[in-house]
Order: structure tokens, then C-alpha cells, then sequence
């Protein structure tokens, strides 16, 4: 079972920069191919950028040549929500956080096998917890 996460609109404004807002809480999408972690090959967990919740894991990233992060699968089953989007005269589906309901992008079903899945994902509401180097 996910915790929720419920805050105001106050506290997610203080405790996001802009574009973390903009994207986690207005659904807002960032410029492709501007993200941080676009091309970042760095083992680690990709943790919800407004509550810290394991979203997806680096073992799961490819390069899909779009501009934006994409993983074949969420860490866990029930680390991520989906609903139909129908906004800008299009018919997606949308990516949310399971823990506090925020934007993080939108899945196709264009990606490759084992899933076929594409979560193609805002940098903006990710956070990589790196996994340490083992020296």
C-alpha cells in the first residue's frame, strides 16, 4: 500500500524549484532534451522529485531517442498512477506519482521487449539516488 502525500499548494511551492512545480503540479513538460537526466547513464533509483516515493530504476532506462528519460517500467507495480489525458486535442496517457498524485509524463506502448512500454519522463520530477560505487 502507498502512502499518500498531501500538502497545500503553499508548502509544494516552497518545497519545489519552479519547474519542478510547473511539471509535478500544473502538468507542465519540459523542453525535450533539456532534462538532467536525458542522457545520464549513472546506476540508481529514480525517486518522485516532490516526495522522494520510488518511481522507476536505471536498470529499466533506454535511449529512446525522444528527448525526455524513458523506462520500460515502473519499480514496483503500484509505484505509479495512469489516467487518460485528452488535452492540446490528443489522446495519451498520463503518469502520475502513486504517493502524491504528480505529473511525471506520459507511457506508450511503442517501447521495446520485454514490456513494449515507453514511460517517457519529465527530468524535472525525478531525483536520481545514485547507487554507490563499490571501491
Amino acid at each position: 500500500m502507498t502512502t499518500k502525500v498531501n500538502r497545500s499548494d503553499a508548502e509544494w511551492r516552497a518545497g519545489l524549484s519552479p519547474e519542478q512545480y510547473d511539471v509535478l503540479r500544473k502538468k507542465g513538460t519540459e523542453r525535450p532534451f533539456t532534462g538532467v537526466y536525458n542522457d545520464c547513464k549513472d546506476p540508481g533509483i529514480y525517486r518522485c522529485a516532490g516526495c522522494g516515493a520510488e518511481l522507476f530504476r536505471s536498470d529499466d532506462k533506454f535511449e529512446s531517442g525522444t528527448g525526455w528519460p524513458s523506462f520500460t517500467q515502473p519499480a514496483e507495480g503500484e509505484s505509479v498512477d495512469t489516467e487518460e489525458d485528452r488535452s492540446f486535442f490528443m489522446r495519451r496517457t498520463e503518469v502520475m506519482c502513486s504517493s502524491c498524485g504528480g505529473h511525471l509524463g506520459h507511457v506508450f506502448d511503442d517501447g521495446p521487449q520485454p514490456t513494449g512500454m515507453r514511460y517517457c519522463i519529465n527530468s524535472a520530477a525525478l531525483e536520481l539516488d545514485r547507487t554507490p560505487s563499490e571501491d
